[in-house]
C-alpha cells in the first residue's frame, strides 16, 4: 500500500444522515463527541437511552422517498461539478447519503456543509421538502482517505455495501 505523502487526502468519505433515524442507544451502536475518533468503539446499545432520545425528538424522523432521494443525488452531482470536486461515488438511501469525493484542500467540514445545504436547497426547489427545518442531523461523518486502496474500498462500500438499489415507486 502506497501512502499519500501530502497533507491533502486523495478523497473523503462523507456520510450524512436524515433527522431522527439513528439515535444514541440504537442497536447498531452510535458515536458521540467523546467516542468519535478513528478506531474507537461505538457506544453500546441501550433501549432506555434510545427511548429517551426518541421522546425528545423535536419532530418526526425523516425518511427520504424516491423523489427526495433523486433530488439529493442531483444536488450532489451539481455541487461537485460547480466546485470542481471529483465525485467518485454516491449512494442516497432512505435515511442517509454517502459520497466519496476529492475536494482538494477544502476542509472536510466545508464539503459536508455544502453537500447538506445544497441537498436541502435542491429538495426545496424540486418541491419535495417544504419544512423550515433541515432534513439532516446536525453533523455527519468525514473520513479522510489517504491511500488508493482506502479510496477503492470506500467506493466499493458506497456502491455495493448498502444493499440493493431502492425502487423509485414510493
Amino acid at each position: 500500500m502506497v501512502w499519500n505523502d501530502t497533507d491533502v487526502p486523495l478523497a473523503i468519505l462523507i456520510t450524512f444522515r436524515s433527522y431522527g433515524t439513528w439515535l444514541h442507544g440504537d442497536d447498531r451502536g452510535s458515536v458521540d463527541r467523546h467516542n468519535n475518533t478513528y478506531g474507537a468503539k461505538r457506544i453500546p446499545p441501550s433501549k432506555s437511552w434510545q427511548n429517551y432520545n426518541q421522546k425528545n425528538l423535536k419532530r418526526e424522523p425523516v425518511i427520504l422517498d424516491a423523489q427526495q432521494r433523486a433530488s439529493v443525488r442531483k444536488s450532489i452531482i451539481e455541487t461537485c461539478a460547480i466546485r470542481n470536486w471529483s465525485l467518485h461515488a454516491q449512494n442516497v438511501r432512505t435515511n442517509h447519503a454517502h459520497t466519496v469525493v476529492y475536494a482538494g484542500d477544502k476542509s472536510p467540514n466545508a464539503v459536508l456543509v455544502a453537500l447538506k445545504a445544497n441537498a436541502t436547497r435542491q429538495m426545496r426547489e424540486d418541491g419535495c421538502w417544504n419544512e423550515k427545518e433541515s432534513p439532516w442531523v446536525e453533523k455527519g461523518s468525514k473520513r479522510l482517505l489517504w491511500t488508493e486502496t482506502s479510496v477503492l474500498r470506500a467506493i466499493e462500500y458506497v456502491m455495493s455495501g448498502q444493499g440493493g438499489d431502492l425502487p423509485d415507486f414510493d
